[in-house]
């Protein structure tokens, strides 16, 4: 069946608000770096990552001073932190106040500067074509229906020579149901097809159910959305990981790398 979209009519606010309470609660992504990791950044020793182990060799220069960087979807008090007591200059933009509230934590705390832009990764049209060097884009657009916008906005940002840093889920981690007895049962039982979509994949009950407990709408792209979307945006790949979930959260993640982080440029 189609999307409705009388079940949520806007899953932008939808899930600004379910980020805005995972932030409260201090998630995994919503943990500011410790004072030390700011004091070692600005010594020169730092490290971001877009999946669990570190980023690949030569992805980012080894000094980024004077390197204008878009954390995109990325906010959280982690990355752009680090990367602006690097030597970065570095904008935020994410959909969630209470995580951006975190970067600018950090900036206070440390003494860094970084500007925070609370907004759509789809809609980039506050900043100027070619107005960053990197775009750092680590895994959010699960949270957004459709990511063609994403990936041609990053490339009209971005000056030529630019990159676009960014890593999503293996789109197999949204093909098996989720229910607690299969989890506990170690079962893997396929339900859903690829490209996923709370909204239209969900039945009317579990759809109320993630309403209710305000989890966010995951939306589960496709190889060719998300690799062949930045090939069509008019990306180059230069580089191609996979990484393993080091806590497996779902049975897939015991038998292939669920993470994939790609290193784009733009000619």
């Amino acid at each position: 069946m189609p999307e409705s979209t009388t079940k949520f009519p806007n899953v932008l606010e939808h899930n600004r608000a379910a980020w805005n309470r995972q932030a409260a609660q201090q998630c995994e992504w919503s943990r500011p770096v410790d004072p030390l990791v700011i004091a070692d950044a600005r010594k020169g020793d730092w490290r971001v990552h877009l999946t669990p182990c570190a980023l690949p060799a030569g992805w980012l220069p080894d000094d980024v001073r004077g390197v204008r960087i878009l954390c995109l979807a990325s906010a959280g008090g982690q990355q752009a932190p680090v990367l602006s007591a690097a030597g970065a200059h570095v904008t935020v933009l994410d959909v969630s106040d209470e995580q951006l509230a975190q970067d600018d934590m950090v900036a206070r705390r440390d003494g860094l500067t970084l500007t925070t832009v609370r907004g759509d990764m789809r809609d980039l049209s506050r900043f100027e074509d070619a107005s960053f060097d990197v775009v750092f884009h680590p895994i959010s657009n699960q949270y957004v229906p459709d990511i063609g916008p994403v990936w041609r906005e990053c490339f009209r940002v971005l000056c030529a020579g630019g990159r676009l840093l960014s890593s999503f889920f293996n789109p197999v981690v949204f093909v098996a149901d989720r229910n607690a007895q299969d989890l506990a049962q170690g079962i893997l039982r396929p339900r859903f097809k690829v490209p996923y979509s709370d909204l239209r994949d969900l039945t009317p009950d579990e759809l109320a159910a993630k309403q209710s407990s305000g989890d966010a709408l995951i939306f589960g792209h496709s190889l060719t959305e998300q690799i062949g979307g930045q090939l069509d945006a008019g990306f180059v790949l230069k580089g191609f990981v996979e990484d393993e979930q080091p806590n497996p959260r779902f049975v897939i993640d015991r038998f292939l790398p669920t993470f994939v982080a790609t290193y784009a440029v733009k000619p």
